[in-house]
């Protein structure tokens, strides 16, 4: 995907060797990068949102697994590396699928080969998540097309939420791969961008990156989605995903749950994108078996902005003395509001028999 026109991936291995990437926390108002040398930098990055979104987390963490055998190839540091980046974040699958993929491939071998092993398998895996996510858009795609059919000459209006986009991947995104590949294929296509509270990753990301690429945006208030949709301004709704279970319960931002009843209580398809790795065959009921990250009240009663004057700031927008409820980063959408999972291979009903018959037996 683009920045002014140029191409980008969200991690790379700069001039120097190092693992350097976007540092989405100063988005959309400044492009910033930064360099990871250290496990324990790799740990800052996951834990404090330098980086998010399921498949780059799992990428990344897998880069750290390597830069972890560049300072001590032994089987205690790659396991102890292993344990310190899986507690990062406990909800997107990717993390730990990343890491596990990573060791099994690593602890057989001698420590002399472990270096170039790992730095040459998470190069493989950042290409990976590059290829399924396109493959997934090609799918992605094929819907816009059909809607476009029915509907000639006007524009299709796809909502999202949150940040599923390339920001949120290697590159192409999830939810926005279809997106992308819609716009540069010359059909008119038209994104609702939900804000995202909080942390607001929608306005300031999901908005950013679509205007880079040059794909007609708009933002909304969260709670704008269902009336939309009431008002037949809503074709389909897009969203990523960060853990699905076996039996199609998808697992998202805090949020995607009510779009989903909005979206069925109108007739709305409801698409999520699922890259493979976001599978997770050993869970069946999201709502029982999914941890789900509780995250910093201060999310709720605190927002970052851009001043007149030219600075970012952080202001209160609550009393101080009102205290905040847990803030949970993410829901579950049940399997009976989802219309299909949108996969590198292929659309899949969200239910146990589709899942098994396209992606295997689930783990009991």
């Amino acid at each position: 995907m683009k920045i002014q026109g140029t191409p980008w991936r969200t991690v790379w291995l700069n001039a120097d060797g190092l693992v350097e990437v976007i540092d989405q926390r100063f988005l959309p108002h400044e492009l910033k990068t930064a360099t990871l040398p250290d496990v324990a930098t790799f740990e800052r990055a996951i834990r404090e949102m330098w980086i998010r979104g399921a498949p780059l987390i799992g990428v990344v963490a897998a880069y750290g697994l390597a830069v972890a055998m560049q300072h001590d190839p032994t089987d205690a540091a790659l396991l102890d590396a292993q344990r310190t980046l899986l507690a990062t974040r406990p909800t997107a699958v990717n993390l730990k699928w990343g890491l596990a993929r990573m060791v099994n491939d690593l602890l057989p071998r001698s420590p002399q080969e472990r270096v170039d092993a790992a730095f040459a398998l998470a190069a493989h895996m950042a290409d990976e998540d590059v290829a399924i996510n396109h493959q997934l858009g090609q799918h992605g795609l094929e819907l816009i097309r059909e809607l476009a059919r029915q509907k000639p000459g006007q524009r299709i209006h796809i909502l999202t939420h949150c940040n599923a986009g390339w920001l949120a991947t290697v590159d192409w995104g999830t939810a926005t791969s279809a997106i992308y590949q819609a716009h540069n294929a010359g059909i008119d296509v038209h994104v609702w961008v939900d804000e995202t509270r909080p942390r607001n990753q929608g306005a300031s990301l999901t908005a950013w990156e679509l205007g880079q690429h040059g794909v007609p945006h708009t933002l909304i208030v969260d709670n704008a989605g269902g009336h939309l949709m009431q008002h037949g301004q809503v074709d389909l709704c897009i969203v990523g995903t960060d853990r699905v279970t076996a039996q199609g319960d998808v697992c998202n931002k805090i949020g995607t749950y009510l779009k989903a009843l909005a979206a069925f209580d109108n007739g709305v398809p409801f698409y999520v994108a699922m890259p493979s790795p976001t599978l997770d065959l050993t869970v069946r009921d999201g709502v029982r078996e999914i941890p789900i990250e509780d995250r910093d009240g201060e999310e709720i009663s605190h927002m970052s902005g851009f001043h007149a004057d030219g600075y970012v700031t952080t202001v209160r927008v609550c009393p101080a003395t009102t205290p905040t409820h847990t803030n949970p980063g993410f829901d579950v959408t049940p399997a009976r509001l989802v219309t299909a999972l949108i996969t590198e291979r292929g659309l899949c009903a969200a239910n146990a028999e589709a899942i098994a018959a396209l992606f295997g037996t689930p783990v009991v």
